[in-house]
C-alpha cells in the first residue's frame, strides 16, 4: 500500500503530519522495557520537539529536535515485500545526548533503508544527558530485535547499527560493550547477544580523547578490539567534532583487523543527515549501500 503526500510520524505523543512523499507507515512504537526503564521514575511522558521557531534549517528543511525522552522505544520500519533483504539496521539519532534529531538522523534514514530493503529499527533512546541510559537502551533494542527476529521477519545475523554524531559515539559505545549488559537481566531477549554485524559511524564525536589540537586514543570504554564488527566511517575534515575522531579509530580497527571502509570529505561540516547538497558528502548513502552490497548483506536469503 502507497500513500502520497502525507508522512506518518509516531513521536510517541501525538501524530504528526507533514507534506512527503513515503512507502507505508511505521508500526506502532513497541516499548523497550516491560514497565519503567531502569533508573527511570516519570511515569508519565514529557518528549516533545524542542525546535523553536525560527530553528536552523538542514538542507533548506526544519528538523524535529525531540526532548525529555523517558520512556524509550523502537519502531519498525518494513521494506516493501518484493525488496526485503532480511537484513535490518537499529538507527540511532544523534543531538549530544541532548535531544534526538528525529527526522534529519531518523525516519527519514529508515525511509532509505526502506529504498534498499533493510528493514529500519529507529531507536526511541534517552534523553537528556542519559548516556548510560542510552547505553542500556540500545543494549536491550538490539538483543530485543534479534530475540524477536522471525516475528519481524529479520535475518538474526544480519543486524547493524547506524549512528549519528552522538548516535554513533552510542553504536561505539555497544561495540565496545556487547558482552556484559548495563542493567540486570529483564527477560529472555537479555540472554540474547547484542552485538551488532556492522555498524555505521556517520561524523562520530567523542569517540578520542584530545590533548589539545593533537589527538590521543580512543576512550578505554570505546576500545576497539578484533570482536568490533565490520565498520562504515564517514565524516567531513571541517566537521567542528574533530574529524581525529574518524581517523584514530579507523586505524584502531586496521590495527585489530577488523575490515572497514572510511570516507572523509575536505567539506561537509556536521548534521546533515543524508539530506542532498551540492556537498559531495551527501552522497554518503551511495557508498554505503555499495559497502553492505560488497558485504553481502544485501543479498535476499
Amino acid at each position: 500500500m502507497k500513500f502520497t503526500g502525507i508522512r506518518w510520524l509516531n513521536l510517541g505523543c501525538g501524530i504528526l503530519f507533514t507534506a512527503h512523499v513515503w512507502a507505508a507507515p511505521p508500526i506502532k512504537p513497541i516499548p523497550l522495557w516491560p514497565g519503567l526503564a531502569p533508573g527511570e521514575t516519570n511515569t508519565v511522558s514529557t518528549e516533545h520537539d524542542t525546535s523553536k521557531p525560527g530553528s536552523e534549517l538542514i538542507a533548506g528543511k526544519p528538523v524535529i529536535r525531540l526532548g525529555n525522552v523517558s520512556q524509550p522505544s523502537i519502531t519498525i520500519y518494513r521494506p516493501p515485500a518484493d525488496k526485503d533483504t532480511g537484513a535490518a539496521v537499529i538507527v540511532c539519532p544523534g543531538g549530544g545526548y541532548y535531544i534526538l534529531a528525529w527526522d534529519l538522523e531518523g525516519t527519514e534514514v529508515c525511509e532509505w533503508l526502506n529504498s534498499i530493503g533493510v528493514t529500519g529499527v529507529l531507536l526511541k533512546y534517552r534523553v537528556p544527558k542519559q548516556e548510560n541510559g542510552a547505553l542500556q537502551d540500545i543494549q536491550r533494542a538490539l538483543g530485543l530485535v534479534r530475540h524477536r527476529a522471525k516475528e519481524f521477519g529479520i535475518d538474526p545475523q544480519r543486524i547493524g547499527v547506524l549512528g549519528f554524531s552522538a548516535g554513533g559515539h552510542l553504536c561505539a559505545n555497544l561495540c565496545a560493550n556487547d558482552s556484559e549488559r548495563a542493567y540486570p537481566a529483564v527477560d529472555e531477549a537479555d540472554a540474547t547477544s547484542c552485538r551488532p554485524d556492522f555498524q555505521f559511524l556517520i561524523y562520530p564525536g567523542s569517540l578520542v580523547q584530545m590533548d589539545g589540537d593533537k589527538p590521543g586514543k580512543i576512550a578505554p570504554y570505546l576500545a576497539v578490539t578484533t570482536n568490533t564488527p565490520p565498520t562504515f566511517i564517514v565524516m567531513a575534515a571541517n566537521d567542528p567534532a574533530r574529524v581525529e575522531n574518524a581517523l584514530v579509530y579507523a586505524l584502531a580497527l586496521k590495527q585489530s583487523k577488523v575490515p572497514f571502509e572510511l570516507h572523509v570529505y575536505p567539506t561537509g561540516g556536521h548534521g546533515y543527515g543524508l539530506r542532498r547538497t551540492q556537498e559531495p558528502i551527501t552522497t554518503w548513502p551511495d557508498r554505503a549501500t555499495e559497502w553492505m552490497k560488497n558485504r553481502g548483506w544485501l543479498e535476499v536469503r
